[in-house]
């Protein structure tokens, strides 16, 4: 099967930069859930990494970052979608980890956890740290212009050659699925 790797906040989600914090916060963008309903459907197995220093900060709770994860997929499923496993960085930029983005250990993860290489994989985010992280381990960056996506292509568009950049994850969603159809 082939694989898809999302990142949350900014893709799926209005971004803040305030956080989410509370479910209540996490509000998804127009056509994302249905997006991951269409690249399950065309035989995609999606994952989220995602940064959540929030957590290091003492914003929330694991517990509250749960409920706000309980809430993403119970969404997704209602659109007839399934996230395959979310897996997130909770450490601060000076911790200094090999899983926070734009370190590839929360990707090698999903990469050992598919028993898949990431070579070619699609890897969609809307910061550069993002792209970053997917050029690491061999994947595919795919930039969104939704939450950071617009000032991440302002400040970094000379470093985005090798990018295929959408207005949103419906539509970088759209290419990846014509995309399939025009392979077979």
């Amino acid at each position: 099967m082939k694989l898809a790797i999302l990142d949350r906040d900014g893709v799926i989600n209005q971004d803040s930069d305030q956080y989410i914090k509370t479910p209540d916060e996490w509000v998804p963008i127009e056509g994302s859930l249905k997006a991951i309903a269409r690249l399950n459907h065309a035989g995609y197995r999606v994952f989220v990494a995602t940064n959540q220093s929030g957590l290091g900060r003492g914003l929330f709770s694991i517990e509250t970052l749960h409920t706000i994860h309980q809430k993403m997929m119970d969404e997704i499923q209602a659109q007839g979608g399934h996230i395959e496993a979310i897996l997130f960085c909770p450490h601060v930029p000076e911790d200094h980890c090999d899983c926070r983005k734009p370190n590839p250990g929360l990707l090698l993860e999903i990469a050992r956890r598919a028993n898949q290489s990431l070579k070619d994989v699609p890897i969609i985010g809307d910061s550069y740290r993002d792209l970053e992280a997917a050029r690491t381990v061999g994947a595919v960056p795919i930039l969104v212009k939704t939450g950071k996506g617009l000032l991440t292509l302002s400040k970094h568009a000379k470093d985005l050659r090798d990018t295929l950049i959408f207005d949103d994850l419906a539509s970088a969603v759209d290419m990846l699925i014509r995309k399939e159809t025009q392979n077979t």
